[in-house]
């Protein structure tokens, strides 16, 4: 697979291009989802710069790299999201309750900026894509600045609630070809929380169970043997999971051609595994595999 990793990558370098030029895969979506995002402008929707926001965990405050200006092919583009209020850390009292989901320390920047660096290193030295070493938060409120960045990760699902306006924006940015990694949320209560917004952006659309067979699982690594994977703050607990969370799911929602849009790890935290891969205390077979699951994510998003 790697031999053909190569003749593959360069369509990476076009897949950016391609967001502004690919006809969206409207069908059952025709009447909801927004037509335009209002006319290209070259300013409001240019990409916007790098800027680092304060972490829900003050130990993923880290230092940025010194070749953080260098520009890339592929970035780690992270999601940014209002919270929900019933979310575990969007109540008053506990971590982020009464702070600014737009200046971060709130539910979307958990694991961040320090996951997304280690797995923007493993990107670079696991694949030929060449990646920013510095990762991007990506708010869906500026502009058609969501339309830069083919690749977004977004985390902790059971706490967010995007509004009707920002979840049109997500939608039209799936259905122009972009790629959502949706990440770290266990059990029932969590799920329904994370259905809230899911309902807003594809209504009529089914999330699925993705296939062991299917391509994003054997893209460049085999993944034929997925197992949960854990928090850092499970392990601590003694556990491997919370609530009703013990099996985990590798769930996703197609497009009508049969592309993955957003490829789910419901009741695994692999955050954490790109977080705590440096730490010899996480073991490393959960790291290895939240890793490799991540790269083939990566693969397919840039090269679908």
């Amino acid at each position: 697979m790697r031999t053909v990793l190569s003749l593959w990558l360069p369509v990476g370098a076009f897949a950016l291009l391609m967001l502004y030029a690919a006809t969206p895969d409207r069908s059952a979506d025709q009447v909801s989802a927004p037509a335009s995002d209002g006319g290209h402008d070259r300013v409001r929707d240019a990409p916007r710069a790098f800027r680092v926001y304060r972490s829900l965990e003050a130990y993923d405050d880290v230092d940025v790299p010194g070749d953080y200006e260098k520009s890339a092919e592929w970035t780690q583009a992270r999601l940014m999201y209002p919270p929900h209020p019933g979310g575990r850390f969007s109540k008053p009292i506990g971590f982020g309750g009464y702070r600014d989901w737009r200046e971060g320390g709130t539910s979307w920047s958990q694991d961040y900026p320090r996951a997304d660096r280690h797995f923007a290193e493993a990107i670079r030295r696991l694949t030929r894509i060449d990646a920013r070493s510095v990762e991007q938060p990506v708010s869906p409120d500026d502009g058609g600045d969501i339309y830069n960045w083919p690749w977004m990760v977004v985390g902790e699902m059971g706490d967010m609630l995007l509004t009707k306006a920002q979840a049109l924006k997500v939608r039209e940015y799936l259905l122009r070809g972009g790629f959502l990694m949706m990440d770290d949320f266990w059990g029932t209560r969590e799920w329904n929380r994370f259905m809230d917004s899911m309902k807003l952006i594809f209504p009529d659309r089914q999330i699925v169970e993705i296939e062991n067979a299917d391509q994003i699982f054997h893209i460049l690594y085999d993944l034929d043997n997925k197992y949960q994977i854990p928090g850092q703050w499970a392990l601590r607990q003694g556990t491997t999971y919370r609530d009703d969370g013990q099996t985990p799911h590798w769930r996703g929602v197609f497009d009508d051609k049969g592309r993955l849009m957003i490829a789910m790890s419901f009741n695994s935290d692999i955050g954490d595994a790109w977080e705590w891969a440096d730490d010899p205390r996480y073991p490393e077979k959960y790291s290895a595999l939240g890793i490799r699951i991540g790269v083939n994510d990566v693969v397919y998003a840039m090269t679908h």
